[in-house]
């Protein structure tokens, strides 16, 4: 992508056209007033045979915030300035521009070259190369040129194929993102939305979705430099065909991505840099400024906070900061911005998103300010083992992420990459579900072996204590799914004791599991000594000379080993005796082929107030099968 850079009335426009073939203004009004007021595009042929997308930016300065969406996501600039004019206010505050979006390449037109003598041309030659000095571009080519007569447009183009030679371009394996710059209808397709891809790859039929409306459409067709392609990778221009969704709806600003790869945010960290203000540059920076933010086609309003208690920062100096925003933008790491001052609005500054999805603070921690280390030196290990050493408890990549800031997708590899080198331990089958690092680890479990030994002593009956309430009072933020695989961990070490939902310790609950047991052997004998008329479980219990919460307890257990047969809220079984009714019931159905309950009431040798429960209790579990009065063997 070239995108043109400079003051209005510097010949961006026209020179374009002379390079193209191609008028780039395309608004009735642009014509009648002779200046560029939204962004124009073309196609430009290179000599060698490549072609490049174009953008051409308006140049007034009641049109820079075109121009910044103009600038975003292009490769190469070609910055504009008339030979008989020189560098003006909006060449300045372009080249700022051109610097804080990170455009890597830079060519200049010295345009008009027809307007003036040859002694002026190098004249005005060394001045622009004395001005990129000090900026990114110093030596970059400067080439004269006229658009009217044509001298220097082969020379131009030489240049700028030499610049486009090593493009930098947006990881290409990322989700597709693209600022959406224009909207529009055509008759018999529909809508369409173009704008510079800046990262992945756009397929026919994919799904995407608009952000900030949240509204999902499928790609109809696509096109780039005007031929329809079945796909379009990161860095290229392209027009995309929408379906089931209005023009009316959308809007230039608006920002197509894969679902779910993009999340809104309210505010994101960053290297913030100030330029300083026209007319004001000695004018510090101050903490908490009011400014717009210009993120790709989009600008909202919103708040600079720098950070570590920094009050103010100077022309030319930069630092860490938190941008907070009036309305969310779907910002991500490595994403450019500019800063615009609130009124009168001028370009101040900049800089790069780091942490997408911070959580609000201005003074950072060790760790945090080591992760915005490696996300300013683009150390993607760094930032993994970083996020990763944030983490108190073991968790997912969603979570480490999360509470890091920044998106899954940055960091998911280099976390599965640290799993697969041993330096951290997966504690699910299911990769990168539940990570953690030995020390994490080993302190979890310690902490839940201290939780259990103190429960076990306030309370010295209870032979474990339950999931839930451990989890409430040592993890209460932990996932759970993490939290069942940090517990599988302990016991698979031997270092706790999971049995039906409840937690102990090994060395700790043999008190309470003695008193347990002995529960149960009273409880089942009381049962077996009832025989056929047991008392409701209640009674039963209240005549143990046991403790009634354990021998509730017992009951429990003896019901799931199967020692005790539960056949309704208050009549249970020793299971013997349970046996041996049902025994009877099948003895007389076998050889009967059926019975009332009356006749099985007997044979059982049952009252009714026993005999119609448990009958109801075997056609439940499927023993028998009632066919009005009559039951029979399922």
């Amino acid at each position: 992508m070239l995108g043109t850079a400079g003051h209005i009335d510097h010949g961006k426009s026209s020179l374009i056209q002379a390079l193209t073939g191609t008028d780039p203004d395309r608004l009735a009004e642009e014509k009648k007033r002779g200046i560029t007021i939204q962004l124009g595009f073309a196609r430009l042929e290179l000599p060698d045979g490549r072609s490049m997308g174009v953008v051409d930016v308006p140049g007034h300065e009641r049109f820079v915030r075109q121009m910044i969406a103009g600038a975003t996501g292009i490769d190469v600039a070609l910055l504009c300035i008339a030979a008989d004019d020189g560098i003006m206010p909006q060449t300045v505050e372009h080249l700022a521009v051109l610097e804080l979006l990170g455009v890597p390449s830079c060519v200049v037109a010295l345009t008009k070259i027809d307007l003036v003598d040859d002694e002026w041309v190098e004249f005005m030659k060394d001045e622009v190369a004395r001005a990129l000095k000090a900026t990114p571009y110093g030596g970059a080519p400067i080439v004269g040129v006229s658009s009217r007569d044509g001298r220097g447009l082969p020379e131009l183009l030489d240049a700028i194929a030499g610049a486009a030679q090593h493009p930098v371009r947006s990881r290409e394996t990322d989700a597709a993102r693209m600022p959406i710059d224009r909207v529009f209808t055509i008759k018999g397709s529909g809508t369409v939305v173009t704008g510079t891809l800046w990262s992945g790859t756009v397929r026919v039929d994919d799904e995407l979705e608009i952000l900030p409306h949240g509204v999902k459409s499928r790609v109809r067709s696509i096109q780039m430099h005007g031929e329809n392609v079945d796909e379009a990778g990161a860095g290229n221009r392209v027009a995309i065909n929408l379906n089931a969704v209005k023009a009316s709806d959308l809007h230039a600003g608006d920002f197509l991505a894969s679902p779910g790869a993009v999340v809104l945010t309210d505010r994101f960290d960053a290297q913030f840099s100030y330029v300083g203000a026209q007319g004001g540059a000695d004018k510090p920076f101050a903490t908490g400024t009011r400014v717009h933010i210009a993120h790709g086609t989009r600008e909202v309003t919103g708040r600079v906070l720098l950070m570590n208690g920094r009050a103010e920062l100077g022309a030319g100096q930069s630092c860490y900061a938190q941008i907070r925003l009036d309305a969310p933008l779907p910002a991500a790491s490595g994403d450019r911005f500019v800063a615009r001052s609130y009124s009168p609005v001028r370009v101040i500054g900049g800089g790069s998103v780091l942490a997408s999805r911070p959580r609000r603070r201005t003074t950072l921690s060790q760790d945090e300010t080591a992760l915005l280390d490696a996300l300013r030196n683009d150390n993607v290990q760094g930032v993994c083992e970083t996020a990763l050493a944030m983490q108190r408890h073991p968790a997912s990549i969603e979570r480490i992420a999360a509470d890091a800031g920044v998106e899954a997708s940055l960091v998911r590899e280099g976390l599965l990459g640290m799993e697969n080198a041993n330096k951290m331990l997966s504690l699910s089958e299911t990769p990168g579900a539940c990570l953690a690092t030995r020390a994490v680890l080993a302190r979890d479990v310690s902490a839940i072996e201290n939780e259990l030994l103190r429960f076990h002593a306030e309370n010295p009956l209870q032979t474990g204590m339950p999931k839930a309430m451990l989890a409430a009072r040592r993890f209460p933020h932990m996932e759970p799914d993490c939290f069942d695989a940090l517990l599988k961990e302990a016991a698979r070490t031997g270092r706790i004791v999971l049995a039906e939902g409840a937690v102990s310790h090994p060395s700790a609950a043999g008190g309470a599991k003695a008193a347990q047991e002995q529960a149960e052997r009273a409880v089942l004998a009381a049962l077996e000594k009832a025989g056929r008329t047991p008392p409701p479980i209640d009674d039963l219990l209240a005549g143990l000379d046991e403790n009634a919460s354990l021998c509730k307890k017992a009951l429990g257990a003896l019901e799931r080993g199967g020692d005790a047969v539960r056949i309704d809220s208050s009549l249970c079984f020793a299971r013997s005796v349970y046996d041996e009714l049902e025994a009877a019931a099948r003895s007389l159905l076998e050889s009967a082929g059926g019975a009332t309950a009356s006749e099985l009431k007997d044979a059982m040798g049952l009252t009714r107030k026993y005999a119609m429960p448990l009958l109801e209790y075997m056609d439940d579990r499927g023993v028998t099968v009632r066919d009005g009065d009559v039951r029979r063997l399922r």
